[in-house]
């Protein structure tokens, strides 16, 4: 989107308000070129259009406090879900794997997500498939987004391709951010087990890049990725020359795409290639190799319902029962 595009979307967000330009976006099918961009403004405008109240759709037991970052400059609200037995007498010493995701706005609470309607319904699918057998308890800990800072924060190189001449971004510091700021507190105040193959990072479209980058950078630490729809248009495809030799991958790797996500065309078919190369060089790296899963769903969006149907599959095979 050429920024003066970009100035005349962010003027109709502020003028028509969050909740109608999102129905608005829905109903003509919204592609991942104009959601990008739209999904920072909306998560600014909120405060300043206030909605009637909304009635949460939060299940289970979700903790949150305020985390200051010297990193990045900003203090962020922490969503932490702890899973189905975690206050029981029986657990009492009992650790527990944990997702690290980032958009935390959107993973819990239809009334903070980013359309108000549709969120990722971790809290619903953890605990429907915990009980269920399929995935062993953990405990997700949901990191806000910096709003209109979002992509600065998120993105490790430009998207010099959608925003030519869009300031460098920060994202190379988000190991630092994580391993410095996030995790030491997390792990003093949870159970948290130790480990990169009980410790994971997630997100979607540039927090899917974000998580990508992360698990690569730091695959000692962070032994298994969720990344939904990651834009690889990134730094003109950078994470695919990034990830083209590696000593070592994170132990698993869940990516996922849809075949409706992009309205330029050739883009979506340019995207699978993309992931599919990632996907190669992660299975080749030299000391560890990853076990990869991909996705691709002709009829996914990008969006957070989308996301959210996919979601059971992707906590099935980074988090099986009895592994």
């Amino acid at each position: 989107m050429h920024k003066s595009a970009a100035v005349a979307v962010r003027g109709l967000w502020l003028s028509l308000g969050c909740a109608f330009v999102a129905q608005v976006a829905l109903a003509q099918n919204a592609t991942l070129h104009d959601l990008i961009a739209q999904n920072a403004m909306a998560q600014n405008i909120t405060a300043q259009n206030p909605e009637p109240p909304c009635k949460s759709t939060v299940v289970g037991t979700i903790e949150s406090f305020e985390l200051p970052s010297k990193v990045f400059d900003y203090t962020r609200t922490v969503r932490v879900f702890l899973p189905p037995g975690y206050g029981d007498a029986a657990n009492h010493d009992r650790t527990y794997p944990v997702l690290y995701m980032f958009d935390g706005q959107n993973l819990f609470d239809a009334c903070l997500a980013f359309d108000h309607v549709h969120e990722w319904q971790m809290d619903e699918a953890v605990t429907r498939l915990v009980s269920d057998g399929k995935i062993e308890p953990l405990i997700v800990v949901g990191l806000d987004n910096a709003r209109e800072k979002r992509a600065y924060e998120y993105l490790p190189w430009p998207d010099s391709i959608q925003f030519p001449g869009e300031p460098a971004p920060a994202g190379q510091r988000l190991p630092e951010f994580l391993m410095k700021e996030v995790m030491p507190v997390v792990e003093g105040k949870y159970r948290i087990a130790k480990g990169r193959e009980n410790t994971a990072i997630g997100g979607s479209s540039y927090g899917g890049t974000a998580a990508l980058y992360v698990g690569v950078a730091a695959p000692t630490i962070f032994g298994k990725v969720l990344a939904e729809s990651p834009v690889l248009t990134v730094g003109n495809g950078e994470l695919v020359r990034y990830t083209s030799f590696l000593m070592m991958a994170p132990l698993k790797v869940y990516m996922a795409f849809g075949g409706k996500e992009w309205g330029m065309p050739g883009g979506a078919d340019a995207q699978v290639k993309a992931i599919q190369t990632v996907q190669a060089n992660l299975k080749n790296a030299l000391m560890s190799p990853a076990e990869v899963m991909y996705v691709y769903e002709a009829e996914g969006r990008h969006n957070e319902e989308t996301w959210a149907k996919r979601l059971p599959q992707a906590l099935t095979f980074l988090f099986p029962a009895g592994k």
